[in-house]
């Protein structure tokens, strides 16, 4: 009996130090494991003590990421989050990194930007860090959208008929206020390409989108195209403007001012071609008129002689007077034939 006694004490007693064993094992398990994380939370003042870093793994919590993320916090002077709040993101899915992140950079940037918010809108599907970073730092959208197939301008129409093409860049700043339930880059793009057609519409001319682009902008800035979404309208810039070319059928009102431009090119044209017509028929009469004006002097010349003849009879010319009329004559007639050699560049005789 007392041998059975001893028997079964013997194996108590190895229970108890395969037991001993094994909780040392598992506590040297826990110490190895969590050691490193312990001591740098109580060495960064995280306020996480061991026995919680244990109960973060039976909770199917990474501790490593919980400690990293309050240590940054504490660092960045936001010790008001606490290890339940960051445990509660991380349960719920959420990316506990990025918001500590978010929450750093927007305190340092002085932003409104509460522990709340950040996790709500991680959670919502958005990507915190990067509105934080967009708010700092705003984003340039191309309008229309590069990546939609032939999209490279918007198609525009004037109120004289002129197509026109036209590229626009809209630098946008994130709203933290409403990025959860916010509309997204699309409906910016959408509403700046229906502002830009609708302003270039009211146009009169495609000569005054082209003189003042900056108009357009204007008043397409004018119209809060960032009401309900989650950006906040900075500028909108005017980057390419210009006409469609006139081989394109939808641009009607090219074509017809091309036609209108050759239309009137050839009236002026013609009515050109009626002057010069008008001045070669003037210059025919004047012709005429100096030929008939000389046949008046042919004919005023013919009736010379027959006054002299008649001047002889009634005894009013004598024959001294003509003969002196006759040398007045030759002698004229000789200065006349010595002036038209000199003008044409010959050398005179005697």
């Amino acid at each position: 009996m007392f041998n059975l006694l001893l028997a079964e004490s013997e194996t108590w007693t190895i229970v108890a130090i395969g037991v001993g064993i094994l909780v040392l094992l598992v506590l040297s398990l826990l110490v190895f494991k969590y050691l490193n994380l312990w001591l740098q939370s109580i060495m960064t003042s995280a306020g996480i003590g061991f026995m919680e870093l244990v109960g973060m793994s039976l909770r199917r919590v990474n501790p490593r990421v919980i400690v990293q993320s309050r240590i940054a916090l504490v660092q960045a002077e936001l010790p008001d989050i606490s290890r339940t709040e960051l445990e509660a993101l991380y349960l719920a899915g959420g990316h506990v990194t990025e918001v500590v992140r978010a929450m750093i950079a927007a305190h340092k940037a002085k932003l409104p930007l509460d522990w709340d918010s950040a996790a709500g809108i991680d959670l919502a599907g958005r990507n915190v860090f990067e509105a934080v970073h967009m708010y700092v730092q705003p984003k340039v959208i191309d309008c229309p959208d590069p990546a939609m197939a032939n999209a490279a301008y918007l198609d525009a129409v004037a109120m004289d008929g002129i197509r026109m093409n036209i590229k626009a860049r809209v630098t946008v700043r994130a709203d933290l206020k409403k990025l959860v339930g916010g509309a997204t880059e699309e409906t910016i793009i959408a509403r700046v390409g229906q502002g830009i057609v609708s302003a270039i519409g009211s146009s009169e001319s495609y000569k005054d989108v082209l003189r003042n682009p900056d108009r357009i902008s204007r008043v397409v800035l004018e119209n809060s195209l960032d009401a309900q979404t989650a950006f906040e309208i900075v500028s909108i810039d005017i980057a390419d403007v210009s006409v469609a070319g006139i081989q394109d059928a939808a641009n009607v009102g090219a074509l017809l001012e091309a036609e209108r431009a050759e239309t009137d090119k050839k009236m002026r044209q013609a009515e050109a071609e009626g002057r010069r017509a008008m001045a070669v028929a003037r210059e025919q009469e004047m012709k005429a008129a100096v030929q008939e004006n000389q046949a008046k002097v042919v004919l005023a010349e013919a009736e010379i002689p027959m006054a002299i003849a008649e001047s002889f009879r009634s005894g009013n010319l004598g024959v001294m007077d003509y003969y002196n009329l006759r040398n007045i004559q030759a002698d004229t007639s000789m200065r006349r034939s010595i002036g038209e050699e000199s003008d044409e560049g010959g050398t005179p005789n005697g």
